[in-house]
């Protein structure tokens, strides 16, 4: 194998798209690794490790574009790089009837009544674009990461003097008069509004919200260390304020992991002010330590989608939804059934996930079910995974994660490092079932269901070639509205063989009575 590299100056494509490629490129024969990217300090650093850095590369600007190619032959390489233009070529045809105005001053110009603007930049450079747009009195979803502290406070601040909403940094998810932002689902109108610290906690809740038969008002992403002491929940208390003087919204649900103390009495001091039902899920923590909150309070992402639903409709939710839309004598036989396809061994879960949230959700319905596990995202020290690409016992990884997302797509976009997981996981012959989310909407790949199905198919002809089983357990977050399409991409799943449960909850609580079974028996 020989590196072979193109270099093109002063030429700019988007980094996702790039990822995508490269991928694809990879997947030519006579191709062995692929790099194709800005030349930014992170790409060449990734360049690099994967043995892909040229002199040439090394010297180049973060205006330039590369790529490099180690491949069996020149002819291989050509072959990839013609493949490279075509791609590119290609993408440039499917936006010329687009307007991609250069500047922030040129797009309102063009465009003087938008309200809003999204910002997807390299961290380093969004936190000026973000000013200079709250300074032109637009609201902003800061899509970007990498920003500081100091300045994610000082951008806040200066949204909350002004009026206007700060979704962000790193915020993945929002739903604004009806238009989803990055990634989101398409879900029906209505008149529940949600402001989450979750990306996916929100796409969970607002597509089984859809699924139930209710409607999404508004859902504001506020980013993830908007509950942090630091930050106050500054964007959080705004964002409520907003809703509660939206005449469209009469039901208010709240998402995030638990807020320091002195944050949820801020929260919880701005609610007693709100003229709307209040269904809250601060995940993993206990509703007692909340006294005096005259709402709700959502034990899953689920039951807090249910209670939502009911309020909207006029009722009054009695109890929490803790079990399984299917009748329970029909999930007893069906675990039974899986549990008896096992050997003695077998005994461990590998949850591989998608969204963090989603990850952190399956971690605490385990631990209620009496079964910890390891992770990168662990609820106790003790079992924080010492390498994330290592699993022991019973494991739940988000590969969500920085450690997964260096250099390559987030896994809704690109499904990868899952795909490889799942093989990894099954070649341990302690493990006994594989659990996954598939998240689908705008945003996320196109076939996501196919790209895991690939690895599910992959993964049981290795099993039957050793006489072994495994189960496979998934879920979607998504709705019949995406482009994915929810029924078809479930049905898709159970034909490969995947129990497919109808949330992140219910798939979670099959796994652990699964687990049990194969304990008890």
């Amino acid at each position: 194998m020989k590196v072979f590299s193109d270099v093109r100056k002063n030429t700019y494509f988007d980094s996702v798209t790039l990822m995508i490629i490269s991928k694809e490129l990879k997947e030519m024969d006579g191709v062995n690794e692929v790099l194709a990217g800005m030349a930014t300090d992170l790409n060449k650093e990734l360049a690099g490790n994967l043995g892909l850095l040229t002199p040439e590369i090394q010297t180049l600007g973060l205006n330039d574009f590369f790529v490099s190619v180690k491949a069996n032959s020149e002819a291989s390489f050509e072959a990839a790089n013609k493949k490279l233009t075509e791609l590119l070529q290609k993408k440039n045809n499917r936006e010329t009837d687009d307007y991609r105005p250069p500047t922030l001053a040129s797009a309102l110009r063009n465009l003087p009544q938008a309200n809003i603007a999204v910002i997807s930049l390299p961290g380093q450079y969004a936190a000026a674009e973000a000013e200079k747009a709250l300074d032109n009195n637009l609201h902003v979803m800061l899509f970007s990461d990498n920003i500081s502290l100091t300045d994610e406070v000082r951008l806040k601040q200066k949204a909350h003097e002004k009026g206007l909403l700060l979704m962000g940094p790193d915020c993945g998810t929002s739903i604004i008069n009806g238009t989803a932002l990055c990634f989101a689902n398409h879900v029906r109108r209505g008149k529940i509004g949600v402001v989450g610290a979750s990306g996916t906690g929100i796409q969970e809740v607002t597509s089984l919200i859809d699924k139930l038969g209710g409607g999404i008002s508004h859902a504001i992403g506020t980013g993830g260390r908007d509950l942090k002491v630091e930050v106050g929940g500054i964007m959080m208390l705004d964002a409520i304020e907003a809703l509660n003087q939206d005449e469209n919204t009469e039901v208010l649900v709240i998402i995030s992991k638990p807020p320091a103390k002195e944050i949820a009495g801020k929260i919880f001091a701005k609610l007693q002010k709100v003229n709307k039902k209040i269904v809250i899920n601060f995940l993993g923590s206990d509703p007692a330590s909340y006294s005096g909150f005259n709402g709700y309070f959502g034990k899953t992402l689920e039951d807090t989608a249910h209670k939502a639903v009911l309020l909207e409709a006029g009722k009054v939710p009695q109890g929490d939804f803790n079990s399984f839309t299917a009748p329970i004598e029909e999930i007893e036989q069906k675990v039974n059934n899986e549990a008896s396809k096992l050997n003695e061994n077998q005994k461990y879960l590998r949850g591989l996930y998608s969204g963090g949230t989603l990850g952190y959700e399956a971690l605490l319905i385990m631990k209620a079910e009496g079964i910890d596990a390891f992770s990168n995202i662990a609820l106790k020290p003790e079992y924080k995974l010492q390498n994330s690409f290592v699993s022991q016992e019973n494991t739940i990884i988000d590969f969500g994660e920085d450690e997964f997302t260096v250099g390559k797509p987030h896994p809704m976009i690109d499904a990868t490092s899952r795909q490889e997981a799942i093989l990894k996981e099954v070649a341990d012959p302690e493990v006994a079932v594989i659990l996954f989310d598939i998240v689908t909407g705008y945003g996320a790949h196109e076939n996501i269901s196919g790209e895991i199905i690939t690895a599910v198919k992959k993964a049981k002809q290795k099993l039957d070639a050793e006489n072994r089983q495994a189960v496979f357990i998934g879920f979607i977050c998504g709705t019949e509205g995406d482009k994915q399409g929810l029924n078809k991409s479930e049905n898709e799943l159970r034909e490969h063989g995947v129990i497919v449960l109808p949330s992140n909850a219910q798939a979670v609580r099959f796994a652990c009575k699964l687990l049990a079974a194969v304990k008890g028996r």
